[in-house]
C-alpha cells in the first residue's frame, strides 16, 4: 500500500481539516493502490495563503535563482524515475515501457528545458519610449489531470516557478499519488515554504474553492470540456487569468501519395498510445479513398499488436482503462459507433480473452465511420480509432475540420512542402507532418474548444507573467 495522510502546505507536510479519504484503485486488478486526504475548502485556504505569504520574496528573485532550483528538482526528479514511473504503471494503468519513457522522462526534460530558458535572463524591451517588462502573474491554482499525472503538473509548475509565481496544485483523485512523489522532490530540491503547495481532492470540492479563491490570480487547468467550462465560470467572479488545455479529437490525414504503411503505422501507435487515454490522440484517421482498404488492412494487422496485459509486463503495450466508469464509457461509444453504421475491424466492446478483472477493452478499429457519427466527433478516451475515407483533398480538409476540438493531428504526402500546405490549413494547435518527432519547447494548446492559451516553452512561460509598459 502507497497510503499518504499529510497535504503539503508552507513548506512541510501537514494534517488535512478534515477526515475524508480517498482510495486509489489499481485498474489493472482492481484492489486499493493507496490512500490520500481528501482535502477541503479549508484545506485550500491555508493553502493559497502560504503560497500568497511566499509570493513576494520568491518573485523577487533572479531568473538565474530560479533556474537553479528548478535545476535541482530536475535531478531530485530523476533520482525517483523508477518509482514514479512505477506508481504511474500502477495507478493510472500505463504500461512499463510508456512510463517509463513518456511518464517519468518527459517531466524531467520540462523542468531542465525551463531551468535552461531562463538561466540568462528574460530581458526587458523597448517598443519607443516604453520600457516593456514581464512580472509574475501572481499566485497560481492548478489543476490537473490523471492520464499523464506527473507531466501534467510539472508543464504548469516549472513555468510558473520560473516565472515567478507560487503554486497550489489539486492532482486528479484518481491518480494523486504521484504528486506526493513530485513534492518530496520539492522538498529535497529545497524550494522555500509555501512556494509550491499540494491539496488533493474531489473537483467539486477543492478545484471549485481554488477557482473562486480571491487570493488566486490565475487558473491553469487539463481535463474535459465541461469541467474547464465551469473552472472559468468560476473563475470570472474575481476576473482571474485562466488557461485551458482541454480535450481533442485528433485527424490523421493520409493523402493519396503517402507511404501508407508508415502512416498507417505510426497513427495507430498515437491514437493507441496510453491506452488512448491521451487528448492529442489522432483517433480520426482521414485516408484517400484509393488506399481506404490497404490502409484498413495495415490498420488491423499493427492495432491487434496492442494486445492487453499487465501494466508492469515489460512486453505490454496496452494497459487497462483507469477505471470502470471510464471502461463504460470506452464500451458504451464502440457500441454507438456500431448502431450508427460503423464495421468493427478488430476488437470491439466485449471483455478482451482471459481477462476477469481490470478494466481491459480491446484495441478497436471501427471503419466506415461517418463524419458526423458520435465516434467521430465525440473524445472517447480509449483504444477506438474510426477510420474515415475521403475522395480529395479539399474533402480531407472539410472532414478534418470538422469537429469542436482543435489540439493536434497529422498529415502525410510524398512531397513535404505539400504536407505542410495541408498543415497550414488545419484548424488546430499542433500538427505533425510525416511524422515529425514531438518538441517539448514548442507551444502546446489548442484551438475552439481544445483550449485557451498555450504551455511548454517560452510560450508556456508567457501564461504565468503579466506584462507591463513603463513610459521613459
Amino acid at each position: 500500500m502507497h497510503d499518504r495522510d499529510v497535504l503539503y502546505i508552507g513548506g512541510e507536510w501537514t494534517s488535512p481539516s478534515g477526515s475524508g479519504v480517498i482510495a486509489v484503485e489499481n485498474p489493472a486488478t482492481e484492489e486499493t493502490f493507496g490512500t490520500v486526504p481528501e482535502g477541503t475548502a479549508e484545506d485550500v485556504d491555508r493553502a493559497v495563503r502560504a503560497a500568497r505569504d511566499a509570493l513576494p520574496a520568491w518573485s523577487a528573485t533572479s531568473w538565474k535563482e530560479r533556474s537553479e532550483y528548478l535545476g535541482r528538482l530536475h535531478d531530485a526528479l530523476a533520482s525517483r524515475e523508477d518509482e514514479i514511473a512505477r506508481t504511474i504503471a500502477s495507478e493510472v494503468g500505463t504500461p512499463m515501457r510508456i512510463a517509463s519513457r513518456i511518464q517519468a522522462k518527459l517531466p524531467q526534460t520540462v523542468v531542465a528545458g525551463y531551468a535552461e530558458l531562463i538561466a540568462g535572463g528574460v530581458p526587458d524591451e523597448r517598443v519607443g519610449n516604453s520600457l516593456v517588462v514581464r512580472e509574475p502573474a501572481g499566485v497560481v491554482g492548478a489543476i490537473t489531470p490523471w492520464n499523464y499525472p506527473l507531466h501534467q503538473i510539472t508543464c504548469k509548475l516549472a513555468p510558473a516557478l520560473a516565472a515567478g509565481c507560487t503554486i497550489v496544485i489539486k492532482p486528479s483523485e484518481l491518480a494523486p499519488l504521484v504528486a506526493y512523489l513530485l513534492l518530496d522532490a520539492v522538498h529535497e530540491a529545497g524550494l522555500p515554504a509555501g512556494v509550491v503547495n499540494l491539496v488533493p481532492g474531489y473537483g467539486p470540492v477543492v478545484g471549485e474553492a481554488l477557482a473562486v479563491h480571491p487570493e488566486v490570480d490565475m487558473v491553469s487547468f487539463t481535463g474535459s470540456v465541461r469541467a474547464g467550462s465551469r473552472v472559468a465560470e468560476l473563475a470570472a467572479g474575481t476576473i482571474k487569468k485562466v488557461a485551458l488545455e482541454l480535450g481533442g479529437k485528433s485527424a490523421n490525414v493520409i493523402l493519396d501519395d503517402a507511404d501508407v504503411k508508415t502512416a498507417v503505422k505510426v497513427g495507430v501507435s498515437n491514437a493507441f498510445l496510453n491506452g488512448g487515454q491521451t487528448c492529442t490522440a489522432w483517433t480520426r484517421m482521414l485516408v484517400h479513398q484509393d488506399l481506404y482498404e490497404q490502409a484498413l488492412e495495415l490498420a488491423k494487422g499493427f492495432a491487434e499488436g496492442f494486445a492487453p496485459g499487465d501494466p508492469l509486463e515489460p512486453s505490454t503495450k496496452l494497459g487497462p482503462m483507469v477505471s470502470r466508469a471510464q471502461l463504460e464509457r470506452v464500451r458504451g461509444f464502440i457500441d454507438t459507433g456500431v448502431s450508427e453504421g460503423a464495421r468493427v475491424v478488430t476488437g470491439g466492446s466485449g471483455t478482451p480473452d482471459g481477462f476477469d478483472r481490470g478494466h481491459y477493452v480491446a484495441a478497436t478499429v471501427l471503419a466506415d465511420v461517418d463524419q458526423d457519427a458520435t465516434v467521430a466527433q465525440e473524445e472517447i478516451f480509449g483504444p477506438v480509432l474510426s477510420v474515415i475515407p475521403f475522395r480529395d483533398e479539399d474533402e480531407a480538409l472539410q472532414i478534418a475540420n470538422n469537429s469542436r476540438y482543435g489540439l493536434a493531428g497529422g498529415v502525410w504526402a510524398a512531397e513535404k512542402d505539400r504536407a505542410l500546405a495541408f498543415a497550414r490549413q488545419v484548424k488546430t494547435g499542433s500538427i505533425d507532418v510525416n511524422g515529425g518527432a514531438y518538441n517539448p519547447m514548442a507551444p502546446f494548446g489548442g484551438y475552439k474548444q481544445s483550449g485557451l492559451g498555450r504551455e511548454m516553452g517560452r510560450f508556456g512561460l508567457d501564461e504565468f507573467l503579466e506584462t507591463k509598459s513603463i513610459q521613459l
